[in-house]
């Protein structure tokens, strides 16, 4: 049926385009349909553009006739958060500061996308700037989570991540510089991978932490997620970050199964955890250890640290990155204003939103003369001490297996009064990130609301495979990513009955 193609995995719809039974318009049609059936309800985009997929479908369609498909992925669309640079496409990063911007170019994942045959789909929306964790932030609109339309999705790639849960898209790429792929993924019950900095280029990125930001794919399951991350994972000569590393087969990787031996650290399972979600994280640790994989507790003394050492690296990064905001290159530009100075100071107030000027506030604080060393160098020391501590728990186990998020999704508007509520919401994601370390999030089964939890699972640097090996064991044993989010599905089946 035509409403249940989004959400076939990647190698069924490659099946279908390969065997005549599914065209690349057939399936672009049914997303768009879906999608404006959904949408109004949903918010997980802020534009896109069905004259674009549908174009991209026909041409894809006569390359395949034409035996000249650019991989059997050809005709497949992706969602694209809405700070990754499509030519031609809005660039809005959810923000004022760029409500009117088009992008001239795309960012090398884009370009590896389409040389793929995959096709950009949509600006999905985020936290404005990737400055939040429940997508409340965009300068727009709130998405909702699938699951309970009352409930944030997460974020800051809570767009990518609804749209995924709710068959508005069969893949998506976020980025994640706290958590902004695992924590979404999550709380919307799907796949997402953070992999390890430098694996994948940021060129074309807007970049709000550069140490910590890094591409990753959305999915509903994890050979989704390898086969996206295969694809757009690379050096690139556009980006001096990036690995020069060869990237291997991670769908290949993502099937071998093997006798881990997996740390469990118990500085995750403290005060603020939900009981549901320990209970569920636990559950999956006890599977592991069924398996034949040995269970070890292990201690990253630091990772408490991992937030406010986070915050005080982000701001004082996104001080600098935003800088470039200014009402005079690109942008907003205030009106009225009668000098250069004038221009800067209101076209960055009405261009950027609150949670923005906190954090640059922030920023400016810490790298100020007189608390660039209290605040900014100290926290360096600890992010230090916090990578040291995963490089010596991962010298004794393969990977580390935590919770995702300390809770499931909460409702919109519950932490909108309580910044540093808000900021914990990424407690477990973070210190990852610090850490440059390649992450996955996986689902490991509902709480008694019938809301998604997510399972954590941190690896060694460019130990990719070992994650999607693993958690693709978890997953194909329990089913937890086929759940279909019901509030979403009441909608659709409502559409269809109008």
């Amino acid at each position: 049926m035509a409403e249940d193609l989004p959400y076939r995995s990647l190698r069924s719809l490659a099946d279908g385009l390969a065997d005549g039974s599914l065209t690349a318009l057939a399936l672009a049609e049914a997303i768009l349909a879906r999608t404006a059936a959904l949408e109004p309800r949903l918010g997980a985009f802020i534009s896109w553009d069905g004259d674009d997929l549908l174009r991209g479908a026909e041409e894809s369609d006569r390359r395949r006739r034409s035996g000249q498909a650019r991989s059997r992925w050809d005709g497949i669309p992706i969602g694209i958060k809405d700070l990754i640079s499509v030519h031609g496409q809005p660039l809005t990063n959810g923000s004022r500061m760029l409500g009117s911007y088009v992008s001239p170019y795309d960012a090398t994942v884009i370009s590896r996308l389409r040389a793929a045959g995959f096709l950009p789909w949509g600006r999905l929306n985020l936290d404005e700037f990737a400055m939040g964790s429940s997508t409340e932030y965009s300068a727009f609109h709130c998405t909702a989570n699938p699951w309970d339309l009352s409930r944030v999705p997460g974020g800051s790639s809570g767009g990518a991540a609804a749209a995924v849960a709710a068959g508005l898209a069969p893949g998506a790429l976020g980025t994640d510089t706290g958590g902004s792929i695992r924590q979404p993924a999550a709380l919307c019950g799907i796949t997402g991978l953070k992999p390890t900095y430098g694996r994948v280029s940021r060129y074309g990125v807007t970049a709000f932490a550069s140490s910590l930001d890094q591409v990753g794919p959305l999915a509903r399951s994890v050979d989704d997620v390898a086969i996206l991350c295969a694809t757009i994972a690379g050096s690139d000569g556009h980006d001096a970050t990036s690995a020069r590393l060869a990237v291997p087969d991670l769908l290949a990787e993502a099937q071998n199964f093997r006798s881990w031996t997996i740390g469990i650290p118990p500085e995750f399972f403290g005060e603020g955890l939900q009981p549901d979600v320990e209970r569920a994280v636990r559950a999956a640790a006890a599977f592991f250890e069924r398996e034949g994989c040995a269970i070890r507790s292990i201690s990253l003394p630091h990772a408490p640290l991992g937030t406010a050492v986070y915050f005080l690296t982000a701001t004082a990064e996104a001080f600098s990155n935003l800088a470039r905001f200014d009402g005079i290159r690109y942008g907003h530009r205030s009106r009225g204003a009668e000098d250069a100075v004038d221009i800067y100071g209101r076209s960055r107030a009405e261009g950027f939103g609150d949670e923005v000027k906190r954090r640059l506030i922030l920023g400016a604080f810490v790298l100020s003369s007189g608390f660039q060393d209290a605040y900014y160098v100290r926290a360096q020391r600890v992010r230090t001490l916090i990578r040291r501590d995963y490089e010596k728990a991962l010298a004794q186990v393969d990977f580390i297996l935590t919770p995702t998020a300390a809770t499931t999704a909460f409702p919109i508007g519950a932490r909108n009064m309580d910044p540093l509520a808000m900021y914990l919401s990424d407690a477990y994601t973070v210190s990852t990130n610090l850490a440059g370390l390649p992450a996955i999030s996986v689902p490991c089964g509902l709480d008694g609301q019938g809301l998604p939890i997510g399972l954590q699972l941190i690896g060694r640097p460019y130990g990719e495979g070992d994650l999607l090996a693993a958690a693709n064991f978890f997953q194909k044993a329990h089913g937890f990513h086929l759940l279909r989010p019901g509030a979403v599905e009441e909608g659709a089946a409502e559409e269809g009955s109008s």
